[in-house]
């Protein structure tokens, strides 16, 4: 299967992190593609460091459940700490999975595609870069292999 995996970092060594998730997503399937790397200010103005984002397809012989565990699980081993009261915080590292095929699941804890997917550019700009031609959003229709500029997404290195 193929799956769409976003990340980002806003604590510590922001690249590396992502650098390390990558490698440790290696372990789950072959990561077939990289973005490049973008900037972005926190969601809804909050007072914290700016984010680091990209996005990788990684073909997995993972069901969907057990490829969320096993990022949730990197997460874990990078010292990500989720607070008890699901607000949104800072984070060393965070993997979301995007898509997982064309499939869509809406169960406890996994709704694929991702919900918030379609509205956030520092996801679907790096997504766009590694889309294999013709993806499209398994609900909507949206083309996924392509997005539109925004200035709030900067590209860096």
């Amino acid at each position: 299967m193929v799956a769409y995996l976003g990340l980002g970092s806003n604590l510590g060594d922001r690249p590396a992190e992502i650098g390390r998730a990558v490698q440790a997503l290696s372990a789950l399937g072959r990561v077939a593609a990289v973005s490049a790397l973008y900037e972005t200010e926190p969601e809804g103005g909050a007072q914290e460091p700016r984010y680091i984002n990209a996005a990788v397809r990684l073909e997995t012989e993972l069901a969907a459940r057990a490829l969320l565990q096993a990022c949730l699980g990197i997460e874990r081993a990078r010292g990500r700490i989720r607070p008890a009261d699901k607000r949104k915080a800072p984070r060393i590292i965070d993997i979301d999975l995007l898509l997982y095929s064309a499939e869509v699941l809406d169960e406890p804890g996994l709704s694929v595609p991702h919900p918030a997917l379609l509205a956030r550019p520092f996801v679907r700009i790096p997504l766009a870069e590694v889309a294999l031609p013709g993806l499209r959003h398994p609900q909507s229709g949206d083309a996924l292999d392509r997005s539109e500029p925004d200035a709030t997404v900067r590209r860096i290195g």
